[in-house]
């Protein structure tokens, strides 16, 4: 009988670590990225008394408490910088002491110093994305661009144009468009078209006596008989002289052809003259006034004058083994010899996933299974105690047989 008492006991104390977690997982009921742990048990050697069938156990061991890495739900947020991992994968951050962490909870936000942090003020770690959009090979801070964008000066430009094929000598058509220099200021380019006869026109440009002068000669232009472009025979430079701090001279070629044939943007068809378009590729400086991410997990840069400049890519973490990764508190998980080492990469590359913005991952607590468990864990409790009061009253019986 005294045997029956300490099987009892085992029972009383597996069941006791059981309903502690059962109670953590419904604590962290909503937890982001909180994964529910369930507990294993085992039985204890028995006690052989002769042969294998007269085995008698000795009672219950908890065997473990693993994680289950089933995906939570994801939960929309209004914060671009809120994110959650669609599938395999965890996030890096830096610990204090420069080692590495892991975790699921995507909640960051940029700290004053620019750097992507968790809520903890642990830095989240990527690839910094250079002006010319390569990668860095190696692991680094996430942190915010520039506040400024640098400008871009204009090097091409289109226009869709008509020029009138009834115009008489002497008519003229003007149309301007802006360009900008090497410091982003903006300079109106003004283009006069002069009818010199049927199907031939001279473009003069110009811009203002302020920003400098152009410094190119008026360009010819002539139209066959189906009102299409024939001279120029090619693309057409126009060369500004600056006089505003700029660089000094500026080249801006005006685009007419692609492929050695007329790309339909001027034109000398019947009708009035008149402008349907015009493009150029330079713009002024800009103010970073905001941060996107995209399901790669590339963060661009939106500045004041409509650019986009991607300048990080978050980096994603993948185990052997994500049971074996070692709870550090704060939902944040280490690397362990059960897990094995974290095979690092971006997302949606090889078995990692993707990254969704604006969201977080909720809590796998299933509570219904919860509270299942939670009322076999007591019963069991009960049935266990039940065992220690009627092994104690067997004794009681057998101690008293002396009287």
């Amino acid at each position: 009988m005294i045997g029956s008492l300490y099987a009892g006991i085992s029972g009383l104390k597996v069941n006791t670590k059981a309903m502690s977690v059962i109670g953590d997982n419904i604590a962290n009921v909503n937890t982001t990225g909180f994964k529910t742990s369930k507990v294993s048990f085992a039985n204890i050697f028995s006690a052989s008394l002769g042969s294998t069938e007269n085995q008698i156990g000795r009672g219950v061991t908890l065997a473990g408490v693993n994680p289950v890495w089933d995906s939570g739900s994801l939960e929309n947020t209004t914060s671009v910088t809120d994110l959650a991992v669609n599938g395999k994968g965890l996030f890096i951050v830096n610990n204090d002491d420069g080692s590495q962490l892991y975790t699921r909870a995507g909640k960051f936000d940029f700290d004053k110093d620019g750097n992507l942090t968790t809520q903890d003020g642990l830095t989240v770690q990527g690839y910094a994305i250079d002006a010319n959009g390569d990668f860095a090979p190696e692991l680094s801070d996430i942190a915010l661009p520039s506040a400024n964008s640098i400008p871009l000066a204009t090097d091409e430009f289109l226009m869709g144009i008509n020029l009138d094929s009834t115009a008489e000598v002497g008519d003229e058509y003007t149309n301007s468009l802006t360009v900008y220099d090497s410091l982003g200021n903006a300079i109106p380019l003004t283009l006069t078209f002069k009818n010199t006869a049927t199907g031939k026109w001279t473009a003069t440009p110009s811009i203002p006596a302020s920003a400098g002068s152009v410094t190119s000669a008026a360009i010819q232009v002539t139209f066959d008989g189906n009102g299409n472009l024939t001279a120029p025979a090619t693309d057409s430079v126009i060369q500004l002289t600056l006089t505003n701090g700029a660089t000094s001279t500026q080249d801006i070629t005006w685009d007419l052809y692609e492929n050695g044939s007329t790309n339909g943007s001027l034109t000398g068809y019947s009708g009035a003259s008149a402008a349907s378009s015009q493009t150029q590729d330079g713009y002024a400086s800009g103010s970073l006034q905001g941060v996107s991410v995209d399901e790669d997990g590339v963060f661009t840069g939106l500045y004041s004058n409509g650019t986009m400049t991607p300048f990080a890519q978050i980096a994603l973490a993948d185990f052997a083994s994500y049971s074996g990764l070692a709870k550090m508190g704060s939902n944040l998980y280490s690397t362990s010899v059960n897990s094995g080492q974290a095979t690092i990469g971006m997302p949606g590359s090889g078995s990692l996933g993707s990254v969704s913005p604006s969201s977080l991952e909720m809590s796998n607590v299933d509570l219904s299974d919860e509270f299942v468990q939670m009322i076999t864990t007591q019963r069991a409790f009960q049935a266990n105690s039940k065992v220690i009061t009627t092994s104690d009253e067997i004794l009681a019986e057998l101690i008293n047989i002396k009287r």
